[in-house]
């Protein structure tokens, strides 16, 4: 995939237009946080900060709404609530916010097309997964939320979650990271011990490309509600797949469809575990969602080179990805997590060891995938099979 393919499709890996429409308003208390974090204008206590946050599944819910259509399976919904709440409440978990959260819904349908029993799945579906959160020490409540009949813009259906909470500053995870520190990524694949069901690792991000360019063809004349028919046709459904096709991952079989929509894992009940044992020690939580690899370049507070070069194996779905789109790894790296979604900057190796711990007690692969040196311009530096993809 070219920069001309993906720009045909009408999106961006780096969202570069948003970044330079926002460049001059208000960064909030620490501008280089993970999260914007805003002064306590609920309380109004200086010893405390509010942050809101807000995002959707994205264009996940295209590729959900054709498994639904192909197969029956309304579960898939299920995976698209989890999707647009983990984009909200992972990002908030970077700057250390992890309990006491608020949450509400926007979702926006096409009635034609979505039916009662799709809406009731996501209903139903968000109420099922705050309880599992809960069980594991993560307090959420949901305030409620909005969903309107809007075919006339919506072709098919939206989902987005608002988040909102109230934290002490003094908890507060300013991104901080520095020459010496030690960078370990935590998997995005397989299954954790709160998962019911093996992770390809997909996540939110990268899915215009991964839908168009695995799948076939015939999707365009079958669900043509499913894309844009402003886009060109020479960058719809290139690929060779069924949705319905499988593969094998360790002598089990998952369809192709499955594991592109495979639920954004969350971390928070990591993340809680890490802040409670080793906050100390923490410099920076780096959430891998748009511009996948390359994030941590906005969180910088001063030059430094991020070296990967130690990363998790990539799981089949990203590798089944490459082969159907022929992308190089320097867009691969760009576009997708390629098999860890979340990374921390540490000070020590031990806080790096015991990290590692805390994610296997979860089910949660992680290792120590690089290293921060002193540099005069900010880069990030990705090794892989076929040699060094550097960003700045």
């Amino acid at each position: 995939m070219s920069d001309l393919r993906y720009d045909k499709r009408g999106v961006s890996a780096n969202k570069s237009e948003v970044h330079s429409a926002i460049e001059g308003l208000d960064k909030g208390l620490y501008p280089h946080a993970f999260c914007k974090i805003l002064p306590d204008v609920v309380g109004g206590d200086e010893d405390y900060c509010n942050i809101m946050h807000a995002d959707t599944a994205g264009t996940k819910t295209s590729l959900a709404y054709m498994y639904w259509r192909e197969t029956g399976d309304l579960r898939v919904w299920e995976g698209i609530v989890q999707d647009a709440i983990v984009m909200n409440i992972d990002d908030m978990a970077c700057v250390g916010c992890v309990d006491n959260i608020v949450l509400s819904s926007t979702i926006g349908r096409n009635k034609h097309l979505i039916d009662a029993d799709v809406i009731k799945t996501i209903i139903q579906g968000c109420a099922s997964f705050l309880d599992g959160l809960r069980d594991l020490d993560i307090d959420i409540t949901l305030a409620g939320g909005e969903t309107a009949d809007v075919g006339d813009i919506v072709r098919t259906i939206d989902v987005g979650y608002t988040a909102f909470a109230r934290m002490p500053r003094a908890a507060v995870v300013d991104s901080d990271i520095n020459a010496g520190d030690y960078i370990v990524g935590f998997a995005s694949y397989g299954q954790a011990t709160y998962e019911d069901t093996y992770n390809g690792g997909m996540g939110s991000n990268g899915l215009t490309s991964a839908r168009h360019d695995v799948f076939d063809k015939r999707y365009a004349t079958k669900y043509p509600d499913s894309y844009d028919h402003n886009t060109s046709d020479d960058v719809i459904y290139l690929g060779s797949k069924a949705l319905t096709d499988v593969i094998n991952i360790d002598g089990d079989m998952h369809t192709v469809g499955k594991l592109v929509l495979s639920p954004t894992r969350t971390y928070i009940p990591l993340i809680k575990r890490i802040l409670n044992e080793v906050r100390a020690d923490v410099g920076a939580m780096i959430h891998c969602t748009g511009g996948a690899q390359t994030k941590v370049l906005k969180f910088l507070k001063q030059p430094v080179k991020i070296i990967k070069d130690n990363l998790l194996p990539i799981p089949p779905l990203f590798k089944l990805i490459k082969h159907e789109s022929g992308l190089t790894y320097d867009e691969m790296f760009q576009v997708f997590n390629m098999g860890h979604r979340l990374e921390v900057y540490t000070r020590t190796e031990a806080a790096a060891l015991r990290m590692i711990d805390l994610a296997s007690e979860l089910g949660i692969e992680a290792q120590i995938i690089g290293r921060v040196e002193q540099a005069d311009t900010a880069s990030v530096e990705v090794h892989h099979e076929e040699g060094v993809s550097t960003y700045r």
